[in-house]
């Protein structure tokens, strides 16, 4: 398989397997909050992709959410988030996915992300268009903030520091309504294909920023991310939006 089908069997079977793990019934433990969880389907959906990329990647470096590491040989680097959403996936919500992004020296080869509960599969990258099911996505076309929803997330603990309120409360007042959804790839998948907006969020480890990243990029739309008052600031979406978004970041 090339990298992009890979890319797809992957995400597709990780998802599945929780899925069905979720069926059967799980229990979740506590990482760093009480909406911070992770399951056993979550290591069991890893392990999946980690053995797979071992056998058919050995030379790739990989970084998992759930622990998983290791340095490769070929300067590619596959990062993995088997279960994004845990807490909407333990909660018996239907918005979670599996996501995963290949990178190089020059930056994001690809992303893919798989939304069990709906089917859908996404992928875009570099050399490849951003398609849903097989089906290329429309090109991303330039509309204001104010026209926009904006799908956004920010941590309760979070929001007595003013560096970050202010600058949460500047984006999301700009635009015409926030959504809080809770699953980073979902949103960024959902902003690829014109469902969403615009995306903003801050402080994003790789695997909750590099999947959906290539797809909005691979559609046509802006990914970035910006240092300010000491936060690094993850924004995305339609040209016009984005830019918009920044201005509004740095002012605040």
């Amino acid at each position: 398989m090339d990298d992009l089908d890979l890319a797809v069997s992957l995400v597709t079977e990780a998802g599945s397997l929780a899925a069905a793990m979720r069926a059967e019934g799980l229990s979740a433990e506590q990482k760093t909050s009480v909406s911070d969880v992770v399951t056993a389907a979550d290591r069991a959906a890893e392990e999946l992709v980690t053995t797979t990329l071992l056998r058919e990647r050995a030379a790739d470096g990989l970084l998992g959410e759930e622990g998983s590491q290791r340095d490769g040989t070929s300067g590619r680097r596959w990062v993995i988030d088997p279960v994004d959403g845990t807490y909407n996936f333990f909660s018996g919500l239907a918005y979670w996915c599996s996501a995963l992004a290949l990178e190089d020296a020059d930056g994001t080869v690809l992303g893919a992300v798989h939304q069990p509960v709906t089917g859908e599969t996404w992928l875009g990258g570099r050399d490849h268009p951003t398609t849903l099911d097989g089906v290329p996505v429309p090109r991303l076309a330039d509309r204001p903030l104010a026209e926009c929803s904006l799908a956004t997330y920010v941590h309760p603990s979070t929001l007595s520091d003013p560096d970050v309120r202010e600058v949460w409360l500047a984006l999301v007042q700009g635009a015409a309504t926030p959504r809080v959804l809770g699953s980073g790839s979902c949103d960024l998948a959902g902003v690829a294909g014109g469902r969403v907006g615009v995306w903003a969020q801050h402080s994003c480890p790789d695997w909750d920023w590099l999947p959906g990243q290539a797809l909005v990029r691979a559609a046509g739309g802006r990914a970035e991310v910006v240092e300010h008052r000491g936060y690094r600031w993850h924004v995305a979406g339609n040209e016009q939006a984005v830019a918009e978004l920044l201005d509004l970041l740095l002012q605040s």
